[in-house]
This record gives C-alpha cells, sequence and structure tokens, in this order.
C-alpha cells in the first residue's frame, strides 16, 4: 500500500519593486543600487536641510533676504559669510571710499557670518561701494557675494556693487501659467539683439523685439547672460555676482517690465542660469572672496574647470549649496523668471567635465567618477524650483546622455522637466558636412530626431547658439556660404541658395516636427541670419558689427530671409494644429532611403518629406488613414522661396483598397517634388 506523503509547498520569493527609472528601463537593473543611492542621498540631504521635514525646502533657500545689503525699517542692514575674515568694512561714496568704525562690520557667531547695521542717512539709493575684507597674511578689495546690484565705470572698466532701494517696481501680470503644448523657445541675448552695433537693452528688447517672438509664433523666451560677468565676450558664462542682473542692458526694474510685458503676451520667461562654475576673478566675483580660494569651490585638483578658465563649487558644503539654491528662488520671486535652462550639466555631473570620455554604455554613467554633491544639488535644485512654482520649467543642457536627468524624483530621476536633445544639432552638422545629398538617409534622420527616453522629455533644436559663434557656422552658412552675399536678392538666386533655402526649411520641419518636449531657436536663425556671432574684443577692434542681430535683413521684401522667417512662422503654426501636439505619438508611415522618401503622422497631421535633390515623384502612395486631407504647409510654395510645382489648393481624397479595410487605411497618393516637404491635415 502507498504511502501517502505530506505535499509541502514551496514559498513564492516575493516580487522585486524595482525603482521607477528601472521599471522604464529593465537596462539600467545592474545599475539599480547606485540610482537607489543617489536618489537616498537626496533625500538624506533634503531631510537635512529641513530638519527632517518640520520645514520646507523654500524656507532653507531664503539666503538672498539675510545675505547682502537689505533697507529695514530701521535703517540698513548688511550680512557676508566670510569664515576666513578677520575684518570688513564697507567703503564707497558715503564715507568717501574710506575705511572707519562706524562701517566695520562685527562677527557674529562662528560660522563666519559677518553683520554691519547703520542708520538710514548713513547710504543712498545709487552709492557705489565695495568690502574691504582683511584676513590673516592679507587684505583685498571685494563685492559682496550677495549684492543684487553691480555696475561697471565706463571709463576705468571697474566694477562696483551700488545701494539699489528704488520704489518697488508694480507688477501688472501677477500670476502666470506657461503654455506647453508645446513649448516653443526663442533663445536670445539681449545685448545683441538690436540691429545697431552697440550693446542693447532690456527697453529695447522689450519695445523691439518681443512683439516680434509674439507674432512669429514662440510662446518662450529663454534669455542668456542676466547674471553679472565681467567679460562681456564670455557671452554670459562666467558670472561673477550671481544675484545681480546684468547693468549692461538697464536696470533691474527695466528686466522686471520687459518680463512682465512677456507675460502679458502670453510668453513664459525661462532664465539660462549658470551654476557650473564662476568666473576666478577675485576683484569682482568669489574666487577668492576672504584669503580662502575654497571657500566656496572644491580644493585641490577638482578646484578649476581644465577647459573653462573657471572655478568649481564646492557642492558638497551646506553653504554652497545654500548660496545656489537662494539664488534659484531668488530670480524666481524677485523678477518672475517661470524657470531655469541649466547650463553646463555635464561638467557638473562628471570629475572629468565630461571631456574624453566616449559615453559608450550604461556603465559610464555608474562608474563612480560621477561627482554625487553635484548630482544631489541639481536634484534639490529641481525639487526647490517647482516648490516655489509647480508650474515652473527647468531644462538640462547635458550632453552625456545621463539617464534619469529629466524623469521624477519619486521614480528615481534628477527631476528636470526637459533635456536639450543635443543630438539632433550634431546630427545636422555631421550630415552637411560629410555627405552628399544623394547619401542623406530618411531613416537616419527619423532616428535621430526620435532617439530618446520614453519616461524623458526633450527640447529638440537644429541649432543654438553654440553653432553661431565664431570657429562655427550656422546651418544657412554651411549650405550656401559666401553666397548669401551675392546671390540672396528674390530673383537673383542660384542653385546654391536655391539648394540651401530648401534644406534650411525641412531641416527645420523635420525637427520641430518630430519632437516629444519642446522645440528651440536662437534669436535670427529663423530668418537665417548671416555670419556668425563675434562679441567686441581686442583682436576684432571693439566692434560689435557681429554681435547684433539685423532685422532689417527679414524685414526687407526683396531679400530670400523673408522666405524663411515666414515659412519659420508658418511652421509653428502648423504644429498649433494639433491639441497637445508635443504628446502625441510620432507614428511612422513610410521610408525609403533609395527614395529618399520619409513620411509619418501625429494625430490628423501627416508630414511627408522628399530629401532627394534631383527626384520628384508622380503618385507616390502612402497607407494612411481613410478620409480627406487638405495641405496645410509645403515647403516648396512660392510664398517660401519655393519653386510651387504642387497645387495645394486642392484636397486629397483617399484611394479605397479592399486589402486594408479592416484597417481602416486606404492610399492617399500625392505628387512629391524633389527637396521639399508637405504637411496635409485630415479633415
Amino acid at each position: 500500500m502507498a504511502t501517502k506523503t505530506k505535499s509541502t509547498k514551496v514559498a513564492k520569493k516575493p516580487a522585486v519593486k524595482h525603482i521607477g527609472l528601472v521599471k522604464n528601463d529593465a537596462y539600467l537593473q545592474p545599475y539599480e543600487d547606485a540610482i537607489r543611492g543617489r536618489h537616498d542621498h537626496a533625500l538624506w540631504k533634503l531631510n537635512v536641510l529641513t530638519n527632517n521635514g518640520k520645514t520646507k525646502l523654500t524656507d532653507f533657500a531664503n539666503g538672498h533676504k539675510y545675505y547682502g545689503l537689505h533697507k529695514t525699517t530701521r535703517g540698513w542692514v548688511f550680512r557676508e559669510w566670510a569664515p576666513n575674515a578677520t575684518a570688513i568694512y564697507l567703503v564707497g561714496d558715503f564715507n568717501n571710499w574710506e575705511e572707519n568704525d562706524k562701517y566695520k562690520a562685527k562677527r557674529i557667531d562662528e560660522a563666519g557670518n559677518w553683520e554691519l547695521k547703520l542708520p538710514t542717512k548713513a547710504m543712498k539709493h545709487g552709492d557705489l561701494f565695495k568690502m574691504h575684507v582683511y584676513w590673516n597674511g592679507g587684505m583685498g578689495e571685494r563685492i559682496p557675494a550677495w549684492a543684487t546690484r553691480v555696475v561697471q565705470d565706463e571709463e576705468t572698466k571697474i566694477f562696483s556693487a551700488q545701494v539699489w532701494n528704488p520704489e518697488p517696481y508694480e507688477w501688472k501680470k501677477k500670476t502666470f501659467k506657461p503654455n506647453k503644448s508645446p513649448l516653443l523657445i526663442y533663445e536670445c541675448h539681449i545685448g545683441m539683439s538690436q540691429d545697431a552695433e552697440k550693446v542693447g537693452t532690456y527697453n529695447e528688447f522689450r519695445e523691439n523685439v518681443l512683439p516680434r517672438v509674439k507674432a512669429d509664433g514662440y510662446n518662450c523666451i529663454q534669455i542668456m547672460a542676466i547674471q553679472e560677468h565681467p567679460y562681456y565676450g564670455s557671452f554670459g558664462y562666467h558670472v561673477s555676482s550671481f544675484f545681480a542682473a546684468s547693468s549692461r542692458f538697464g536696470t533691474p526694474e527695466e528686466l522686471k517690465a520687459l518680463i512682465d510685458q512677456a507675460h502679458k503676451d502670453g510668453i513664459t520667461v525661462i532664465m539660462d542660469i549658470v551654476h557650473s562654475h564662476a568666473v576666478k576673478n577675485e576683484t569682482e566675483g568669489l574666487g577668492n572672496l576672504a584669503g580662502d580660494p575654497n571657500q566656496y569651490f572644491y580644493p585641490g585638483e577638482r578646484h578649476e574647470h581644465p577647459a573653462w578658465d573657471s572655478l568649481c563649487f564646492d557642492y558638497g558644503k551646506d553653504e554652497v549649496m545654500h548660496f545656489l539654491l537662494s539664488n534659484c528662488k531668488y530670480w524666481m520671486e524677485e523678477f518672475h523668471f517661470d524657470g531655469f535652462r541649466f547650463d553646463g550639466v555635464t561638467s557638473m555631473l562628471y570629475y572629468s567635465h565630461g571631456l574624453g570620455e566616449a559615453f559608450c554604455n550604461y556603465g559610464d554613467y555608474f562608474n563612480g567618477h560621477q561627482d554625487d554633491n553635484a548630482i544631489c544639488y541639481l536634484t534639490l535644485a529641481n525639487l526647490l524650483i517647482h516648490e516655489v512654482n509647480p508650474q515652473a520649467i527647468t531644462i538640462a543642457e547635458e550632453v552625456s546622455g545621463m539617464p534619469g536627468l529629466a524623469a521624477k524624483f519619486k521614480d528615481g530621476g534628477y527631476g528636470f522637466d526637459y533635456r536639450m536633445a543635443m543630438n539632433i544639432p550634431d546630427f545636422w552638422i555631421k550630415t552637411i558636412k560629410e555627405l552628399p545629398d544623394e547619401a542623406w538617409k530618411p531613416s537616419s534622420i527619423f532616428w535621430e530626431t526620435t532617439n530618446r527616453r520614453s519616461d524623458e522629455k526633450t527640447i529638440s533644436y537644429c541649432e543654438s547658439h553654440d553653432q553661431a559663434l565664431v570657429g562655427d557656422k550656422t546651418i544657412i552658412f554651411r549650405l550656401i556660404d559666401a553666397d548669401m552675399y551675392w546671390h540672396f536678392r528674390r530673383g537673383d538666386e542660384n542653385d546654391r541658395v536655391h539648394r540651401g533655402i530648401a534644406l534650411h526649411k525641412m531641416i527645420r520641419l523635420v525637427t520641430a516636427s518630430t519632437i516629444n518636449g519642446g522645440y528651440l531657436n536662437f534669436m535670427g536663425n529663423e530668418f537665417g541670419h548671416p555670419e556668425w556671432i563675434d562679441f567686441p574684443r581686442e583682436g576684432n577692434g571693439w566692434s560689435h558689427k557681429y554681435a547684433r542681430r539685423q532685422w532689417n535683413l527679414v524685414d526687407n521684401p526683396e531679400l530670400d530671409y523673408k522666405f524663411l522667417g515666414d515659412f519659420d512662422h508658418d511652421m509653428l503654426q502648423t504644429l498649433k494644429l494639433e491639441k497637445n501636439f508635443q504628446k502625441t505619438p510620432v507614428q511612422e508611415i513610410w521610408h525609403n532611403d533609395g527614395d529618399q522618401i520619409l513620411a509619418y503622422m501625429r494625430g490628423d497631421l501627416i508630414f511627408v518629406f522628399n530629401f532627394s535633390p534631383t527626384r520628384s515623384f508622380t503618385d507616390y502612395g502612402f497607407l494612411v488613414p481613410t478620409g480627406s486631407y487638405d495641405v496645410v504647409l509645403n515647403t516648396d510654395a512660392k510664398k517660401f522661396g519655393g519653386n510651387g510645382l504642387s497645387d495645394d489648393s486642392i484636397t486629397h481624397l483617399t484611394n479605397y483598397d479592399p486589402a486594408y479595410v479592416s484597417e481602416h487605411k486606404e492610399w492617399l497618393k500625392l505628387y512629391i517634388p524633389a527637396r521639399s516637404a508637405v504637411v496635409l491635415k485630415k479633415n
């Protein structure tokens, strides 16, 4: 008789609960511990700075309300963090620039905070001043680290802080919600925004350029070079005074008026913020504020950026975290900026600053060569910014492809809303430089413009200010070069100009129409601004000739610039025909590298490209949803400088095919001229 045995149940192992970033990308599983480690590091620092959640991060980021010079009901109060200092005096117009005990600060704690209280009559609005800082073995003339107004003497070129206490600016547009459907960014620089060979102003930008931005259809401006910088030619990337709006362009109130008007016009305003490094200058900047060159910056080999000739912040110090987080909050609260494009994020993420690294596989992002302090700072900055304004926008300029940068913090990401799709301009440059027109592959173009992480939104662009600087070339110059000077008048174009105009439009259309977040254009590039950007310097005789924007070119109906400008406007309007365009899936319909044909759809819009330089196609068919379609944009239209070979007034009806009845698809047959693109909308 068989003996019955008691069956034993094998306990199931609990399912592994992966962090969101890994759930979305299984290839990150080997690095989940590192991802969690960075996430936990940020949580730990958040608890430290918020007293274990008893306060908010925004309460911590109030340094600008404490430090610096402030007018109170009892007079003036000045504070500075300078732990290595032995004495601090304020000198300025108010005391004939001479030290005296009345203007001598007192050290108030062991942390190195200094304070000076003065009666109301001790200084007045407009007075210039500096600090005289003493330390063991030395002394220096310095601008306060938290100065909110810094000006340069036109003759001596010396910078000084300035007492700034005007009547408070009265905001006309008190609340504003950014339009992100889609985000269409106009990258701009106030100083070089005018036709005249000079430094433009906030007022001139508000009066002359902002109306153009609105009329062109952009809903966001991204302003460069706002933070004060001693060398104009640095494009604003060598910052000296992080809390001071550059006085080159006008007063803080004039900047506020610009932002106020932008908001009234429905335009979001993003600041290009530089927290990746600081200028080395000691008199103007933070380089050696009080005899300790490492007060704000890393010591040793990590002190200086080897490629930028600048200093690298020590993100591991709470005081530096306080300074930078307060800086974010200051610009949002004081000036109503709607967010930031963080410059140089790659440099922050890696000990190598990303120099000489290939970043070929995921292991390159988790090999111990990353600066966890900087990663923690960027994560907390995003948490803070969205705590101050949940509608705020943050964008990371990052070239290495670090996964999770624009993923949510709860999923193990760093919390940026968008990351720059920096592969796209590199792809276009490489394609234009290295491949003949016959070798342009639609499959490669579609791959490069849509290749991105599913859980991260991007800002796509063909070219930014980077591609317009001396030593590089804009797309229009790569395509046409010197013929822009001699054959860019209507009716006088040669083959090279016709090619350049056609491809300029097609490159922009395929880039803008494949976005999953936003699209960016640098000021003037939309109409093919000629030449390069070269700021005044000794090598060019301090000329402003190439540090301006020649709006007269696009305004002249006799020149081809108007074709490109008009196309850019109509292209943006076309994207807006589809609600939430950036969220609508990009569905490839067809590509054929031999024919150089590409077609895809987004909602009710169908985009068709013929990159062939010589072959036009008649009755080229695509399977699309059954219905009728109207042309809403054609790069080859005469009003955009094209040949006008198609009749765009025709409504295109799909052709029945019994094989595809169940799919509700039929054949859409089109005439597609060489080197052209067309957008159709389903009725």
